[in-house]
């Protein structure tokens, strides 16, 4: 078979005649030169692909960019020993979609030092339908726990429980035995929240409403917030003697007003979740978990939607516009 010189990509661009983002026809030898080349086969939609898709995201740093922090498929070339044509693996985070061509595209090459072998008990689809928002799910919950939360020490919040990292981190919160309390905008979404593992849900202004002084009465065991913004200083205050939030993301905001009073009376620990840069043995063994005893079986069947190339727009929209409910993923085989 004739090897392909060209592949289809959503890239974006900014120049002097502005900014445009679309699906083009990109040349292979385009592409930076890397150790291993990917048949991307799925990629995954978060908000940092949103940011990325907007001149006022600030999060690529150069252009032309094919945008999608995460791909999984099958290797077609490898020069690395690690990797042989024919594995099946997967990538998230490091610079893929912002300093370095990423997933919406056909073709990719990466680094062999990105990379994970798809772990057994997943297919590509559903490690895309996890993604960057499953691992960070995981990467907070494996930091609440290693801090010393159990199911005994009291209910879980999840803010943002709808989103990517939400609805997983409900659902494995759930599967471990965890009371987890999904905090959402979107009421309507109770009956599915519930079905993928919550034990109660509230609405997100029930979980930040605002406590009169520098500490309230406490709720919360342990917090998972890939939300950030002004609700976080109320709702720390408001955490058990111990307890933890593990802070992933800024959906809500990047700044929020709070004191030391929490950290200082209550001991409360605030938990930087970075799934970037995450050392690659702790990759591999989150990968591994989200592929068995973390593995959100009922969020993956009913909760993923799927978009293909063309639809890379709509999907990005979605995201940004605060509507996506479970996880949105990218099929690059169906168009």
């Amino acid at each position: 078979m004739e090897k392909k010189t060209s592949f289809r990509a959503y890239r974006v661009n900014q120049n002097e005649d502005g900014f445009s983002a679309g699906v083009e026809t990109v040349q292979i030898s385009d592409l930076l030169e890397s150790d291993v080349e990917v048949e991307v086969h799925y990629s995954s939609v978060n908000y940092k692909d949103g940011l990325a898709s907007s001149p006022k995201g600030k999060v690529v740093s150069s252009y032309p960019r094919i945008l999608g922090i995460d791909l999984a498929g099958k290797v077609t070339a490898s020069s690395s020993p690690d990797f042989q044509p024919g594995d099946e693996v997967l990538s998230t985070g490091y610079g893929l979609g912002v300093s370095h061509d990423g997933g919406y595209a056909e073709i990719a090459r990466v680094p062999a030092e990105w990379l994970v072998k798809l772990p057994e008990g997943l297919t590509l689809r559903e490690s895309m339908a996890l993604g960057t928002a499953g691992f960070t799910a995981a990467l907070s919950v494996d930091r609440l726990i290693h801090n010393g939360l159990q199911p005994s020490s009291g209910p879980v919040l999840v803010r943002g429980a709808t989103g990517g990292v939400g609805s997983i981190a409900v659902s494995i919160l759930g599967k471990l035995g965890f009371e987890v309390v999904a905090a959402t905008g979107k009421p309507e979404t109770e009956a599915s929240l519930l079905n993928w593992g919550a034990s109660s849900v509230i609405s997100r202004e029930a979980a930040a409403a605002e406590v009169k002084g520098a500490l309230g009465k406490t709720r919360w065991a342990a917090v998972v917030d890939p939300v950030g913004g002004e609700g976080l200083g109320e709702i720390m205050k408001t955490v058990k003697y111990g307890g933890s939030v593990a802070l992933s993301g800024l959906t809500g905001g990047g700044t929020y007003e709070a004191s030391v009073f929490p950290y200082i009376l209550r001991g409360v620990n605030l938990l930087g979740i970075d799934s970037v840069y995450c050392p690659q043995a702790k990759r591999l063994e989150l990968w591994q978990k989200l592929a068995s005893e973390w593995k959100p079986e009922q969020l993956l069947r009913e909760g993923v939607t799927t978009y293909n190339l063309n639809q890379v727009e709509e999907a990005l929209a979605t995201v940004l516009n605060g509507r996506a409910i479970g996880r949105q993923i990218v099929s690059l085989k169906s168009v």
